[in-house]
């Protein structure tokens, strides 16, 4: 018996999930990434009334969401790792079709510093997840949404949620138009200097400036993690890591950490034209602790925003 269908519909017991469903990550395509060793998702224990169990296995050291001021965790991997959780329910609960689309409008996660901290073993992480608005087409899901409740170790250290619709392929090429395959421009703009942003690659470096604290998007998709598969538009966690580069270049911490990102998707984000990202002045709400909102700005439009928490991560 694999990991993926351990216990299926059996009660939800405890908050530890059990061993052998995090020795092996799901398949990827249920989690909709083409590279095995970015899988986070190692099982699922399903249960009733749409509230389920899904293990992940955060590893101590990654390629992109590497470890914060040698403490943490990058807890951008939290972010995907709700990410994947809500695909594979998605397909193996609800029975959403492979091949149809997902489209998110929200996502967030909020984790604590203890949560995140790194030890000498990756973390074994447990997600309580509950699925709800849940709206039928005839006998197809057409949207839903996770209310997520992360344990590690027994204790609790973040909650999280996403929500989105889901449509076939045919829905989508018509949603998109034109746009459908849309190329990326091949002129990539000049990076922020890495350190500013918490990085040490210029390939890393997701905003480009343009005057003042207004930056814009900016997005290579030969990159191996943002774009791990091919897209038509920019994706949704490549937003929210420019959320968190243009908080840490404004709160000028580049060591910070990011506790709590809350994003708001209004329309794709598109190659073709420049995305400006705006963040707000910075609120300090708690000694170290900072809250801002980063806007997205497209073709004069507002595109997305997400609200974001940033703590200083700097060795003291």
């Amino acid at each position: 018996m694999t990991a993926l269908r351990h216990a299926e519909k059996s009660g939800l017991a405890g908050q530890d999930g059990s061993p052998e469903l995090f020795q092996q990550t799901v398949p990827r395509t249920l989690v909709h990434r083409s590279a095995v060793s970015e899988v986070l998702v190692t099982g699922v224990r399903y249960g009733i009334d749409a509230l389920h169990q899904v293990c992940a296995q955060w590893p101590r050291g990654h390629s992109y969401y590497g470890p914060v001021s040698g403490r943490w965790h990058d807890p951008m991997i939290f972010a995907e790792t709700i990410r994947q959780a809500c695909m594979l329910l998605g397909h193996q609960s609800l029975g959403i079709p492979m091949g149809h689309n997902f489209l998110t409008t929200t996502h967030s996660f909020a984790v604590t510093a203890e949560g995140a901290r790194l030890s000498d073993h990756p973390a074994d992480v447990l997600l309580e997840v509950a699925l709800h608005d849940i709206v039928r087409r005839g006998r197809n899901v057409s949207s839903f949404a996770c209310s997520i409740k992360a344990h590690r170790d027994g204790e609790p250290i973040g909650v999280g949620g996403s929500a989105g619709s889901c449509v076939p392929p045919a829905v989508y090429r018509r949603l998109r138009g034109e746009r459908l395959g849309a190329a990326p421009c091949r002129d990539i703009p000049p990076p922020v200097a890495p350190e500013l942003v918490g990085r040490r690659n210029a390939s890393d470096v997701v905003l480009s400036r343009v005057d003042g604290e207004v930056c814009r998007l900016r997005f290579d998709t030969s990159h191996p993690i943002l774009f791990d598969h091919p897209v038509d538009h920019v994706p949704g966690m490549v937003v929210m890591e420019a959320a968190r580069q243009a908080a840490i270049l404004t709160t000028g911490l580049p060591a910070g950490l990011l506790l709590a990102c809350s994003a708001h998707f209004r329309r794709y984000v598109e190659f073709d034209s420049p995305c400006l990202v705006v963040p707000s002045a910075p609120e300090e709400t708690a000694p170290g602790t900072y809250d801002l909102s980063v806007e997205f700005h497209q073709d004069g439009s507002l595109v997305g925003s997400c609200r974001v928490t940033l703590f200083d991560g700097s060795p003291r």
